[in-house]
């Protein structure tokens, strides 16, 4: 079979479209046929594996069925130490590559958990790459079959965390199944903090130009704003040395005064396409458009996953892709027995039995040799429909909801528990009641109210939990995002005295159990809080909580 670069040199557009895009032609049946087939190589060599038979506690199921009536659901801590160790003679299949995601060590008793390990193996790697292709056809063209916006050596700006980060893993598969051109180049580029490498992309791109962008929302958003506020700084003596740089600029400065505003990145380079990952690709989506020309595709994966579904050229719902993992499906009401009974065993649902508008956990299975079984993501998806008529898409539509543990994911890739937000509180030393945090314009918000104390600056305070999260983070990205952004990642409003006694009052009033009198420490509504807000307890009604869920789910 051809590479995506073998076909992209030799300009067979229309194979590549079949070979990347060609699963967006299924319907459901065919879908859970390439699902079954790649399940059942995946189980062959799961048995013959040290992980799989330790999964498996001795059993060596022969075919689906028995698989998913044998074989547990599993949390990370199950392949450890063997991930954690990087221990490849107990994987099924030999990695090509390691990488990791962030994780919190305060977190967990033990060191091994401090981060994920995960392997890619090269058939992964491959699947990554096709799919990869896919998302950056979907992000670049305006109706299917269109493959007019890819090519063979796209150049696209390095804006993501390096190997063995999963986002720059992600990053190095696609530049090399796709022959895409990193600015900086990668191997530069790795060695380079987060700064240098958005603001050595951004020179070499004036000079070059570029394609595409990959990466984190917010990061694009700040670098749009970036632009436009430094376009009077810029040198033109600095520039006489890139005749095309300066002409660039000066093109775009013409563009800025005929449509009578200010100079926006959309007047200096014209992008094929802009892949983000996310939620934060729907909040600021109209703005990206507005800065760079383009809405950003939103895809949604994960380290264990790899890529699991994404939005087409339409910017709406997104599509799963069969050739990954095996997909199962944890009902909401399911996932909250699990939480109040941790030995309940939920019913999972493959992806031919999931039902409009109801709410699921994601539950993987790798294939191509990858280890991990029925494996808990903790991400919440919506079903929101059966297929996509307009686009001729005959698959069960979704949308992200959320981590179903209620984390906060921030920025896309600094994910925070109430444990880590709680002691980086506790441990700046101001006196406070209690607290809320939630995730707002892609920035951690915290409402405290404090005990009569002379902290009265909000400003100072969100200084102070910054600090502290970044001696407990082992993520250097966290710690960089002031950098990024060029704001305080954090915001703090500090709450009327007595808010939440005046919270707990009012919630008895109402009939509140005892478990609902007080307000989520994570992601609490905007009714929330309202009443928080208060300086005295007035009647305002309150939606019962819902558990497993984020709020605003």
């Amino acid at each position: 079979m051809p590479t995506v670069k073998e076909l992209l040199r030799s300009g067979r557009k229309d194979e590549l479209w079949q070979m990347c895009c060609g699963f967006l032609d299924l319907n459901i049946e065919q879908f859970m046929s390439i699902q079954k087939r790649l399940m059942l190589e995946q189980i062959e060599l799961l048995n013959n594996s040290a992980i799989g038979k330790k999964i498996f506690k001795g059993t060596m199921p022969q075919n689906i069925e028995e698989f998913r009536r044998r074989a547990p659901l599993t949390t990370y801590k199950d392949y450890c130490p063997e991930l954690s160790e990087k221990r490849e003679d107990a994987l099924p299949v030999k990695p090509l590559y390691w990488q990791h995601t962030s994780g919190r060590s305060v977190e967990y008793p033990f060191k091994w958990e401090s981060i994920k390990w995960m392997p890619i193996t090269p058939g992964f790697s491959r699947e990554l790459g096709i799919l990869a292709a896919a998302y950056t056809m979907f992000a670049t063209c305006s109706k299917k079959h269109d493959t007019s916006g890819i090519k063979y050596g796209l150049k696209f700006i390095y804006a993501v965390a390096p190997r063995p980060y999963t986002s720059g893993t992600l990053a190095y598969i696609a530049a090399q199944e796709l022959g895409g051109v990193s600015l900086p180049a990668l191997e530069l580029a790795e060695k380079m903090s987060f700064e240098e490498r958005i603001a050595a992309s951004l020179k070499l791109a004036a000079n070059k130009g570029f394609d595409l962008f990959f990466g984190i929302t917010v990061a694009l958003v700040a670098i749009g704003e970036r632009i436009s506020q430094q376009v009077g700084k810029v040198s033109i003596i600095s520039m006489l040395s890139q005749p095309r740089a300066l002409f660039r600029f000066a093109r775009g400065i013409i563009r800025s005064k005929i449509a009578r505003r200010k100079l926006l990145p959309k007047d200096i380079w014209s992008l094929k396409g802009v892949i983000c990952t996310g939620t934060d690709a729907e909040i600021f989506g109209q703005l990206i458009k507005d800065t760079w020309g383009k809405y950003p595709l939103n895809m949604f994966g994960s380290t264990e996953a790899g890529y699991i579904a994404s939005q087409t050229w339409d910017y709406g719902t997104m599509t799963f892709n069969p050739s990954m993992n095996f997909l199962e499906f944890i009902p909401e009401s399911e996932y909250e027995k699990c939480q109040q009974d941790k030995s309940y065993v939920p019913a999972c649902y493959t992806l031919d039995e999931v039902k409009v508008g109801e709410k699921y956990e994601l539950v993987i299975s790798n294939f191509h040799g990858g280890p991990m079984i029925r494996y808990h993501t903790g991400d919440a998806i919506k079903i929101t429909a059966l297929s996509n008529n307009k686009l001729g898409i005959h698959l069960p539509q979704m949308e992200f909801v959320g981590r179903v543990d209620d984390r906060l994911d921030i920025g896309g890739f600094v994910r925070l528990t109430e444990k880590v937000i709680w002691q980086a509180i506790s441990d700046t030393g101001v006196p406070y009641v209690d607290w809320a945090a939630r995730k707002e314009n892609g920035i951690l918000h915290v409402f405290i109210e404090l005990r009569n104390t002379e902290y009265t600056d909000a400003d100072k305070i969100a200084k102070l939990i910054y600090v502290e999260l970044k001696k407990m983070d082992d993520d250097y990205m966290y710690g960089n995002m002031e950098d990024v952004l060029h704001t305080m990642p954090i915001k703090v409003t500090l709450l009327p005295e007595g808010a939440f006694t005046n919270y707990i009052n009012l919630r008895r009033a109402q009939g509140a159990d005892l478990a609902h009198l007080k307000p989520r420490h994570l992601n609490p509504s905007d009714k929330e809080i309202a009443v928080l807000r208060m300086t005295a307890a007035e009647e305002v009604k309150i939606e019962p909580i819902k558990v497993g869920v984020p709020a605003g789910s």
